[in-house]
């Protein structure tokens, strides 16, 4: 049975009053300091002003008001790296790995990513948005208002499309930006079993050009790893999306060093995710390209990793770390972007205020949105959580719960008092 997902709610043009701000997460020149309660202003869709309560424009005073009842205020959560789309799912191979079956053992029995790609491939683009809304449902009930969907489970011209004009659709349906990813070069699929040149060709001369075309890629990934793609064709996909225009992104250094996040630095990355295996090379690379460091503890956890990415090093050279979930079935079935702030903190040691900055300022940087999203500020899009605590922390303090939260989402009330 599919789960529909609401349609968006009423306008949140007006003044919301009363509001307590979070340092970091708005604009600079705002006061946040305890007890000082502000304002901000939406208008068509986007923040037009943000300052103290007393010193709201007269231009403004007329318009509706929303009481903020002195709740916390946040920019939308920002879920930067997801597989939110694809066919079934892989239960079944948890209970075979609890019960001793090792990944290849699982991958000879038909499973792993394998199992995926045959279930995206069967199923219709409707089955997949079926599929996929109760999923992106649960990441908008926190607070999401911004999601990556990559491809990756088609591996053909046909079903990459399917999944990339699913996630369109998601967007459309339920009123949030979606920034959809080609991860055609996911993994080698089984009709290219031992042509993996062909199939990088493949997807650099047919599949990219066409996507592209049609307007459903917003940027480029790939898996650089030994159980994936070489550093020599994941150089290739990049050079096709660089001559299309199109930024780029890695899953890189997982599993072992491969010198990929300095490869994806080169061409200017947007992000490089997992990083678990990252060198003081890649560090100082993706400092001077600007590029995030996007962690992944669903998958760490899920998987029983012990080597933890190099949170200090990343720390000491100022580069940015976003935190998502990497939902997908079969190494980290997260749905909770919450839960994955507060397993940042607790497995990788991360701060609060880097968890909460991870979840929205960074994570936009990582999609290309940071002119727009990721920050309470003026000329942003109306996208902002009212939480009802009492100190930002027990965002990332507390999982597993549903705090009766307001969520303005593409300049509409999508959840709380006036939805």
């Amino acid at each position: 049975m599919t789960q529909q997902i609401p349609l968006p709610g009423p306008s949140a043009d007006g003044v919301w009053t009363d509001l307590r701000l979070v340092d970091g997460l708005a604009q600079p020149d705002v006061p946040v300091l305890a007890g000082a309660a502000a304002s901000l202003v939406v208008q068509q869709g986007r923040i037009a002003w943000l300052g103290p309560c007393a010193a709201l424009p007269a231009a403004f005073a007329g318009l509706p008001r929303q009481a903020g009842q002195g709740r916390l205020a946040t920019p939308g959560l920002i879920d930067c790296h997801t597989h939110l789309v694809y066919g079934g799912h892989r239960s079944h191979e948890f209970a075979l790995r609890l019960a001793g079956a090792s990944y290849e053992e699982v991958a000879k029995a038909g499973g792993g990513i394998v199992s995926s790609v045959r279930a995206t491939r069967a199923a219709t683009e409707d089955e997949l948005v079926a599929q996929a809304l109760p999923r992106l449902q649960a990441l908008l009930d926190e607070g999401v208002c911004a999601v990556e969907i990559k491809s990756g489970y088609g591996l053909a011209l046909a079903h990459e499309r399917k999944q990339l004009r699913a996630a369109r659709r998601l967007g459309e349906i339920a009123g949030v930006t979606v920034r959809s990813t080609f991860l055609g070069a996911h993994a080698l699929p089984p009709e290219y079993a031992g042509r993996s040149q062909d199939y990088i060709d493949l997807v650099c001369r047919e599949m990219l050009p066409a996507l592209a075309e049609e307007g459903l890629v917003d940027a480029v990934d790939v898996f650089c790893e030994r159980i994936a793609f070489s550093l020599a064709e994941t150089e290739q996909v990049f050079r096709a999306a660089q001559a299309l225009g199109l930024p780029v992104k890695l899953h890189a250094e997982q599993l072992s060093d491969m010198g990929g996040a300095r490869l994806a630095a080169r061409y200017g990355a947007l992000s490089c995710d997992h990083i678990e295996h990252l060198s003081a090379d890649g560090i100082a690379a993706m400092k001077a390209a600007g590029t995030v460091a996007v962690l992944l503890p669903g998958a760490y956890y899920t998987l029983r990793d012990t080597h933890l990415p190099p949170i200090q090093a990343l720390r000491d050279a100022g580069v940015p770390m976003a935190v998502s979930t990497d939902h997908n079935p079969g190494t980290s079935p997260a749905l909770s972007l919450r839960l994955m702030a507060n397993m940042a903190c607790m497995l990788f040691r991360l701060t609060v205020p880097e968890a909460l900055a991870g979840i929205t300022t960074h994570a936009a940087r990582a999609l290309g949105l940071q002119d727009s999203h990721g920050l309470i500020a003026a000329g942003r899009a109306a996208d902002f959580v009212l939480w009802p605590v009492a100190d930002a922390a027990e965002i990332a303090y507390w999982f597993g719960d549903r705090p009766r939260c307001t969520v303005v989402r593409q300049g509409r009330i999508a959840s709380g008092p006036a939805a």
